[in-house]
């Protein structure tokens, strides 16, 4: 077996992890899911689930794949024994369908971008009436949507087919300080817009009653959206931390990376809610349509919306395959270490496979509610469970020996974290597992319609 890749730098571990985690996930998904959840009572619960969670869940995937240098189907039999080899599977399993889909609406982004190359956004809402959910919805299925998704995996497939030093570090090097600096820049462009107070108010200024009135339907979303956006729960850090050497600190490590994604989700509020309210518009539960219906409109009515917009949607094209490399990178490592398939052959058998399996969401819009619900609420919740179980209960002493790696003697951290996993993590994550579980049943009886109607 050829001898396995790692990092050049400290620097390119950190910029993947951290582009990994900082895509879609922060800039498409977080707006609409503060929107959804109701602004500031959605990020109260979401920073409390980063900060209380995320970091400790990151610590255990961390020391799953340093310590057996494996993708998560090899680190999981390593590291509890051969039944966990099964578990790693739905790891890989979870980076095939979400990078399925998240190809798809990569590439919506991309023909937002073209759209501001053709023209106005102005002038492309007047050939549909002034109607951005009409442009919305012609724009996100058919031919064009099939074609954009297939330059997209190929894009991805190139990057990851390239290797890890080759191909992902020096990708990240260039696309990750290049998003920091456009997203900061957009931001103070939106402090600056009349009306902006609005979305500042809306964004930040929580109502605890809301909270304590909504916890049910808040806690699965922001758990789900916790994980989805910190990369975990799917294997991407579980695989990106098998290259790392053994006197790398996971601890600054892993609170380097929950800052800067924390900070970039945190930065997209600033943009998207102070335009939202700059242009008139008010976030209702508008789903993954959100960030495109709410900004095509606000691009139209603002000056210079269409230099703007193309920043913008540039911007979350950055990011989209900053993400999707991570994603492409869990199932290639899978398909090396298991299957001992050479990489180019890996990325691209597995980047074909995930490919076909999002075609259908260029068809309709319902499989991308069927696709997302089943992983955000579901299968990263239930992954981040079954990681915590096995750190925590099953080898919590391989876990603590493989952290004090690079860190020496690590006091009473070590207690606190493994309790911390142990009891209320895991509490947490069993009542959000069911929760979100609930809810999917509903993503279900719609899909069961759509069935009944178009078959």
């Amino acid at each position: 077996m050829a001898q396995r890749e790692t990092w050049a730098t400290r620097t390119g571990f950190i910029l993947a992890a951290v582009g990994s985690a900082v895509g879609l996930g922060n800039i498409w998904r977080f707006p609409f899911a503060t929107a959804d959840g109701g602004g500031a009572a959605f990020l109260v619960m979401y920073l409390l689930f980063i900060a209380l969670i995320g970091f400790p869940a990151m610590l255990a995937e961390f020391v799953v794949g340093r310590k057996s240098k494996r993708n998560p189907v090899g680190a999981l039999q390593e590291y509890g024994g051969d039944a966990w080899r099964y578990v790693g599977g739905i790891f890989v399993f979870i980076g095939v369908v979400l990078l399925s889909y998240y190809s798809v609406i990569a590439g919506w982004f991309i023909r937002y971008f073209l759209e501001g190359l053709r023209g106005s956004y102005a002038d492309h809402l007047t050939a549909y009436n002034g109607e951005a959910a009409a442009m919305f919805g012609d724009l996100t299925v058919g031919l064009d949507a099939f074609v954009l998704h297939t330059l997209f995996m190929a894009a991805t497939v190139g990057i990851v087919a390239l290797g890890v030093r080759q191909g992902i570090e020096l990708a990240v090097k260039v696309m990750v300080p290049a998003l920091i600096v456009l997203l900061v820049g957009l931001a103070v462009w939106a402090f600056t817009l009349d009306g902006a107070g609005g979305g500042y108010s809306y964004y930040l200024s929580p109502e605890f009653g809301t909270i304590a009135d909504n916890w049910t339907t808040l806690l699965p979303a922001a758990a789900g959206q916790a994980f989805f956006t910190l990369s975990l729960g799917m294997g991407v850090m579980i695989t990106y931390a098998s290259y790392l050497s053994e006197d790398r600190n996971l601890a600054t490590d892993g609170l380097t990376i929950i800052g800067f994604d924390t900070g970039i989700a945190f930065l997209a509020g600033l943009v998207v809610f102070p335009i939202f309210f700059s242009a008139g518009l008010e976030p209702g539960e508008g789903g993954p349509s959100t960030i495109f219906i709410g900004m095509t409109e606000a691009f139209a009515d603002i000056t210079g919306g269409q230099l703007l917009g193309l920043v913008f949607f540039g911007t979350v094209v950055v990011a989209a395959l900053s993400s999707a490399i991570s994603l492409l990178e869990v199932v290639t490592a899978y398909a090396i270490d298991e299957k001992g398939m050479e990489r180019w052959k890996a990325a691209g058998g597995m980047g074909l496979l995930i490919y076909v399996i999002g075609i259908p969401v260029t068809y309709d819009l319902i499989f991308l509610d069927l696709y997302d619900g089943f992983i955000d609420a579901v299968l990263l919740v239930f992954g981040a469970l079954m990681v915590m179980i096995l750190v925590g209960w099953i080898a919590p002493k391989v876990a603590v020996n493989e952290l004090s790696k690079g860190i020496g003697d690590l006091g009473s951290f070590d207690l606190a974290w493994i309790w911390a996993i142990r009891v209320p993590i895991i509490i947490v994550l069993v009542i959000s597992l069911y929760l979100g579980a609930v809810d999917y049943l509903d993503i279900l009886a719609d899909f069961s319609e759509w069935l009944d109607t178009n078959l």
